[in-house]
């Protein structure tokens, strides 16, 4: 029905009324029948050309005005179909653009009753003629009329439909970052706590030896010093992301992980996902535990969240690969799977947003999250820079890329967009 839209726009009112001008001008030159039209027959058809095309945006002012004329040309001319056509789609006009049904109905009305005053006093027979009649002169403009305006409000509910999922999505975007963020800073805390406790702790080792001048003091200063400038630098981070401290969900809290503990970390979430049915094949470069709190924090997240994306996705029995590798102090790391499980596995969550959570955490640390398909499966990988966190002096800040949304593959499992 799209082309009927367009055919009957309001903006092409006065096109469609010209036409039919020339249409009724055609008739009366050409196809007025065996007799030429009368004089009062061409001034009754220009008096209802005129009065359509000055009233083309008054649509019951010119059905009105089409509806004298046509009562007028019964008892004066032979052939009313001018006056009929044009009473006809005035109605056509009105019942598309009226603002409230009862005048498109009471106008239906007015049509009718002038349309059955040309039966006045005529046999019965006849006058079944005229009501018949009216299915055509009154009838098929009031349906099509109604056809056309329905159409037009089904679409403009269809468009505000869209509007609103649009929205709804966008919306429900922003609240997983947030969430994502707020999870960050929680974060904030424990780092810093776990590393200001260290600085504490090491002071006054080194007030207790300054009294006897122990030559521990320069190393405790050292190591103190080396604490503090990792604690900024974590905190440096982490800051760039906090945005709402009243936001934080109780069950978005993650805890910060010892560096040194990473791997088993790495090993526990692999763990996890075998007894999920998926076989994981790891490749953990064991440098993973010298990475700092933030990015090590990261890497374990990211893996949580792929790992459980393919369970939830490929389905059990899948086959997975899981590789980190830490190179000139760049963390590589990379998820893939190949797709060919029986039916998604019920396991944990791994304590993000999907795509969006793993890509705000891959952002705020200065690298590009990559997802998408790979043969019959999903890859997902990213490097995570050496450098500081996007947005602050030590890295640029880099415009956020929207990961590819996962389609749904054609075997036996269907998975959504994480």
């Amino acid at each position: 029905m799209g082309w009927v839209g367009r055919l009957f726009d309001a903006r092409d009112t006065l096109a469609r009324m010209l036409l039919l001008d020339l249409s009724g001008l055609g008739y009366l030159v050409f196809g007025g029948g065996q007799h030429a039209p009368t004089t009062t027959q061409w001034v009754l058809a220009l008096v209802a050309f005129g009065t359509a095309l000055a009233c083309h945006r008054r649509p019951l002012v010119n059905l009105v005005a089409q509806a004298a004329l046509l009562a007028v040309a019964f008892p004066l001319v032979d052939d009313t179909t001018i006056n009929q056509v044009g009473a006809s789609w005035a109605l056509l006009e009105l019942t598309m653009w009226a603002e409230r049904p009862r005048t498109i109905w009471l106008a239906a009305g007015l049509l009718a009753a002038v349309d059955l005053t040309d039966s006045i006093g005529d046999p019965a027979r006849r006058v079944l003629s005229g009501v018949f009649g009216l299915t055509v002169e009154v009838g098929l403009p009031l349906l099509l009329g109604l056809v056309i305006r329905t159409t037009r409000e089904l679409a403009r509910q269809a468009e505000e439909r869209a509007a609103a999922e649009q929205r709804r999505r966008e919306s429900e975007s922003r609240a997983a970052r947030a969430g994502e963020r707020s999870a960050i800073a929680r974060e904030l805390h424990d780092v810093v706590a776990h590393h200001v406790a260290s600085m504490v702790l090491r002071v006054g080792v080194a007030r207790h030896v300054l009294a006897d001048l122990d030559p521990r003091v320069s190393e405790v200063f050292d190591d103190v010093h080396g604490t503090g400038t990792a604690a900024l630098n974590d905190l440096r981070r982490l800051v760039a992301v906090l945005r709402d401290p009243d936001g934080v969900r109780g069950d978005a809290a993650l805890t910060a992980i010892e560096p040194a503990a990473l791997p088993a970390a790495l090993d526990a979430a692999v763990d996890r996902a075998r007894q999920a049915g998926i076989t994981v094949e790891a490749e953990v470069d064991p440098a993973v535990g010298t990475l700092d709190a933030v990015r090590g924090q990261a890497v374990l997240r990211l893996t949580q969240e792929a790992l459980t994306n393919v369970a939830k996705h490929a389905g059990t029995a899948a086959r997975a690969r899981l590789a980190v590798a830490v190179v000139d102090g760049a963390v590589h790391w990379e998820v893939s799977d190949d797709g060919r499980g029986s039916v998604p596995a019920a396991v944990p969550a791994g304590g993000g947003h999907g795509l969006t959570g793993m890509r705000e955490r891959v952002e705020v640390l200065g690298g590009r999250l990559e997802a998408g398909p790979t043969g019959a499966g999903w890859r997902v990988r990213t490097v995570l820079p050496a450098g500081g966190v996007a947005g602050t002096p030590d890295s640029p800040a880099r415009t956020p890329e929207p990961a590819a949304p996962r389609p749904r593959p054609a075997g036996p499992h269907a998975p959504e967009p994480a």
